[in-house]
């Protein structure tokens, strides 16, 4: 068997965290805003995502698990000059400054395509997989998140024979970075050399084009830069700008708007502000023709596909060359969205011929769907082998996993629960025992002192 046959792509999707809740944070972000101060299930939510991962790995998809972060961050709290006990410290964020004690229980880690970038060791110069952890630095909530991400993924992924990591781009807005959910990989098969699509929504320097209701989260100078970490030759890779009336309809990622698998490009006609000059760039550099899927905006509006996140659907490859896409089910509770996928994608002349309904509302009322959920790796079977720790997902795994949770998550929190104390208390314990579950290490702040 060939490298490139014994190629898999792996989904790592995040676990939802304990502190899972509706704070209103993301700005841009629909769904986030309109649910700001809504009770929210952690418990369910963290199942729904458990759930969404043993459906795939039933259907024989390789599934990886990545953990949550520590939330609430203390130690953000106090680099900010909040003092005294961790009781007194959340008493006073909680007081003084609510909104920054809700950015540091967020649990925005769930959604792992925002994890940072991965580049295949068939792309690469050096033969190694290549991550760069995104620096998430257009909202403070995420921008926590990048130094515990890149311990994690070192942690993981540990082999530096066949694993590179690099460091998070500047956090400066010059170099915002909101990592694979702006990124795509176009290719024949996994294990065949691709080309790679990076989606930016402002130039740091000289652009003119931007939105104006909402902000753009990714500039073309962050995407150029992971593109020179990674070794990416300009033959490899195509640069487009994302449509800006998009970003103010509330698509804040391209991932909102567009998802590519293999060949086939699914995207929104609005997803590209020059969709002519990308789809050509893509066909001059892909080693195999391009299959574009194109919903026009007659058959989905821009706000029917941002409330139904029909693009931010998995579309995923199974060993006869035909793709499943797997959709929330808010897209089968939308009239027009739902006839576009029988009529246009399941009944057009493209690989797609199979659709899976996944319930995934606790995540999705914070505006994150099925592809938010998951980081997308590449692996050959040496490199899964040389994976440390037990992060992919097996059934006694998924066992594990659920009864944890099941011991260690509450079904109701409430944005004014955060200050709770004994909130902080119960998710490191939880997390504590989920590194050995998942056998990592340390790789929390406090569990390193």
């Amino acid at each position: 068997m060939t490298q490139a046959m014994n190629v898999r792509e792996v989904n790592f999707d995040g676990l939802v965290g304990p502190t899972h809740n509706y704070s209103g944070l993301a700005h841009g972000n629909v769904a986030s805003m309109s649910h700001e101060g809504l009770i929210s299930n952690p418990k369910e939510g963290a199942l729904q995502g458990l759930a969404k991962m043993k459906s795939l790995l039933d259907a024989g998809f390789v599934q990886g698990v990545l953990p949550p972060q520590q939330r609430p961050d203390l130690g953000a709290l106090r680099a900010l000059g909040f003092t005294g006990s961790a009781k007194q410290v959340l008493e006073r964020a909680a007081r003084e400054a609510p909104q920054i004690l809700r950015a540091v229980c967020s649990a925005s880690s769930m959604w792992t395509a925002n994890a940072g970038t991965v580049t295949p060791s068939v792309d690469a110069p050096d033969g190694r997989v290549h991550f760069t952890p995104a620096n998430l630095q257009s909202s403070f909530h995420r921008y926590l998140e990048p130094e515990t991400t890149g311990r994690v993924l070192a942690a993981i992924f540990r082999d530096e024979a066949r694993f590179a990591h690099h460091p998070a781009l500047p956090a400066t807005p010059a170099f915002s970075d909101e990592g694979a959910a702006n990124h795509t990989r176009l290719c024949a098969d996994h294990g065949e050399p691709g080309a790679h699509l990076f989606v930016y929504g402002r130039q740091a320097f000289g652009g003119e084009v931007e939105p104006k209701r909402y902000p753009a989260r990714q500039t073309l100078e962050a995407s150029q830069a992971i593109a020179r970490q990674h070794g990416l030759s300009p033959a490899q890779t195509v640069f487009a700008q994302q449509h800006p009336d998009a970003i103010d309809a509330g698509v804040f990622h391209n991932d909102v708007i567009a998802v590519g698998n293999g060949p086939v490009l699914l995207y929104h006609e609005m997803a590209f502000l020059d969709e002519q000059k990308t789809l050509d760039e893509l066909r001059k550099k892909m080693a195999t023709p391009l299959i574009p899927v194109r919903v026009p905006i007659e058959a989905v509006s821009l706000d029917d596909a941002v409330a139904s996140y029909l693009f931010n659907s998995q579309l995923l490859s199974k060993p006869d060359g035909s793709m499943t896409l797997v959709v929330p089910g808010e897209c089968e509770e939308n009239e027009d969205v739902w006839r576009t996928i029988q009529d246009l994608l399941l009944a057009g002349p493209n690989p797609i011929n199979e659709v899976l309904v996944k319930d995934v509302k606790q995540s999705m009322r914070n505006g994150g769907g099925p592809a938010c959920l998951r980081l997308r790796v590449a692996l050959s079977a040496a490199e899964r082998d040389a994976l440390s720790g037990r992060v992919l997902l097996d059934d006694a795994l998924y066992g594990e996993l659920t009864a944890w949770v099941e011991r260690h998550y509450r079904d109701r929190l409430a944005p004014e629960d955060l200050a709770d104390p004994q909130l902080a208390e119960e998710t490191l314990t939880a997390l504590d025992e989920l590194t050995r579950i998942l056998g990592i290490g340390s790789v929390y702040p406090f569990q390193l002192g």
